[in-house]
């Protein structure tokens, strides 16, 4: 018979299930080893130093491996901006730009983003000066609750600077890979529509 205590388990019992395990961010775990106390385990728990470029200021933190980048951009960098929601990859709340590319940040381990430049919704503006995304989810009213919002900026930012002349079937297929509860997209669509226009218009100046 198992027996557990909230939600740890009884030594007894995790070595009874040596031959169990579960896999961590693609690291089989042996609930043998877990129970024994295997060192390679422990080294996932023992900080180490790390640096993260974030919106151009480094960051000198020191973290246990396993923590993830949005955890330590939220609670070791004070940059609340960033969002956490499924923890699976699946929402896009945490989404930020890693060396030109829009990521799920609750997918990357802190210590893997060392080396590399890190956008956070903090980063957009200029000063006073909203980026051209964020304006227009303001006057298209492309926003409820707010919540999702972040990860729809840097989405949409990312996917701009990489091709500025998105069609309609490009937008929806991009936006159709976060999730937003409230708004029902269409006002986000609208707002990225007008962007893609400003844009267009813009050379002509």
């Amino acid at each position: 018979m198992l027996f557990s205590y909230g939600r740890t388990w009884h030594p007894s019992a995790l070595a009874a299930l040596g031959f169990l395990g579960f896999t961590c961010h693609k690291m089989h775990v042996s609930l043998k080893n877990l129970a024994s106390g295997d060192s390679n385990w422990r080294m996932m728990n023992e900080k180490v130093d790390v640096k993260l470029n974030i919106n151009g200021e480094d960051y000198a933190v020191r973290v246990e491996p396993r923590k993830t980048l949005v955890d330590v951009i939220r609670d070791e960098c004070g940059l609340t901006g960033t969002h956490i929601g499924c923890e699976h990859g699946v929402c896009g709340a945490c989404t930020v730009i890693l060396d030109n590319e829009a990521i799920r940040s609750c997918l990357m381990f802190a210590v893997q983003a060392q080396g590399k430049r890190i956008r956070t919704v903090e980063g957009l503006a200029d000063g006073d000066k909203l980026h051209p995304v964020q304006t227009a989810f303001i006057e298209h009213h492309a926003l409820q609750c707010g919540f999702c919002t972040p990860g729809f900026l840097m989405l949409t930012v990312n996917a701009l600077e990489t091709n500025p002349d998105l069609t309609d079937e490009d937008i929806l297929d991009l936006l159709s890979s976060n999730l937003c509860r409230c708004t029902g997209y269409q006002n986000i669509v609208k707002a990225v529509r007008s962007t893609v226009a400003e844009m267009r218009r813009a050379p002509a100046r």
